[in-house]
């Protein structure tokens, strides 16, 4: 008899993966939108592993490569990738906040969305957009980059999405005021806490 007392993984039905650019202001967005929910609100939203220092707007938890490959091989992540030169993981226990019913907001990547897909069939992919005049100008404001690490940020915002069959896409637009980019995630959350099947497609 198995002693295996870990969450059966379902299928991601109030699972919302946010993807964008690097600069297109995911983490301004989860901040605004961890500062609009309530206390009683059942939504957890993941904090990331990342193997180089966490920013000051991030949030996320720095992990050295030795600690990381260890999470990775002893199933410590739901979900992890690599991303020029860094491992990025969300924690296993994504699927513990799932089997209690929570909304879950992931900061996850493109390059991470097949395998996120495959574990969470029924996910509600969030793709947020950027113009690129406005791309470059956040990423040299940033400082984090030099021109050539800038160039490709570019490129691989540039890149088409490879979206899996069967899979929701919402794009949320984000060249304004990021308040106007919060409230329609927001509106999104609003709609899974209701119940997943009233989700309506914020992309037309």
């Amino acid at each position: 008899m198995s002693t295996d007392r870990s969450p059966a993984r379902n299928d991601g039905a109030r699972l919302i993966y946010l993807m964008g650019p690097s600069g297109s202001g995911k983490d301004t967005l989860l901040r605004l939108l961890r500062a609009s929910l309530g206390l009683a609100d059942p939504v957890w939203i993941a904090q990331r592993y990342i193997t180089r220092p966490s920013s000051a707007d991030e949030g996320s938890i720095e992990l050295s490569e030795d600690h990381y490959a260890r999470m990775a091989a002893a199933g410590g992540f739901a979900l992890h990738w690599r991303s020029h030169g860094f491992g990025y993981g969300i924690g296993a226990r994504l699927d513990n906040y799932l089997a209690e019913g929570r909304v879950v907001v992931v900061n996850g990547a493109r390059r991470c969305l097949p395998q996120a897909c495959a574990r969470y069939p029924a996910l509600q992919a969030v793709q947020i957009t950027v113009d690129a005049s406005v791309l470059l100008e956040r990423l040299q404001r940033r400082g984090r980059e030099d021109a050539v690490q800038i160039a490709g940020r570019l490129a691989d915002a540039g890149m088409p999405l490879d979206l899996p069959a069967g899979v929701t896409l919402h794009r949320i637009g984000n060249n304004d005021v990021p308040e106007k980019a919060a409230g329609e995630l927001m509106a999104l959350v609003r709609r899974l806490m209701a119940g997943p099947g009233v989700v309506g497609d914020l992309s037309s």
